[in-house]
């Protein structure tokens, strides 16, 4: 199946997009999020995090969130593209592995988190804008205990 130019162009920078949400999350720069949603976003982490809300909500739930997290390492790839007839929107779907190293103060382990990125994409002036994100759980490997709880 041959794609336009336009495609091609419309997929780096969406792949740019899911690079650029991974690397601030993992930086902890949760204010950078802002450049890659929309300002009415909806973010779903309910079957990983048991957390859903607008960007604004993330932002705090994850400021709160990573304070257990020494360290986090977002590995995306195979990304699945579904454009609009139109061009202005899309859909994707993309593998996440992201271990992390977590903390309580007293206990450090390290667990894996296995899942899908859903994402609803809208064209802005600006250029591409994730407009919904929903987490589809796949596994968890090495949650401790105490996380349990906290977890989808």
């Amino acid at each position: 199946m041959a794609i336009s130019v336009q495609e091609m162009s419309d997929r780096f920078e969406i792949q740019d997009l899911l690079v650029g949400y991974c690397y601030a999350v993992d930086s902890r720069d949760f204010d950078k999020l802002d450049d890659y949603f929309t300002t009415d976003a909806f973010i779903d982490y309910s079957e990983m995090a048991l957390f859903k809300g607008t960007l604004a909500e993330t932002k705090a739930f994850l400021t709160n969130s990573f304070k257990q997290v020494l360290a986090a390492q977002h590995v995306v790839s195979t990304t699945r593209y579904e454009f609009a007839d139109d061009g202005q929107s899309a859909k994707t779907k993309t593998v996440c592995y992201n271990p992390m190293t977590v903390t309580n103060g007293t206990e450090t382990d390290t667990m894996i988190c296995g899942l899908w990125y859903i994402h609803d994409l809208v064209r802005t002036p600006d250029g591409w804008r994730i407009a919904r994100l929903y987490e589809e759980k796949s596994y968890l490997i090495g949650v401790p205990e105490w996380l349990k709880s906290q977890m989808g």
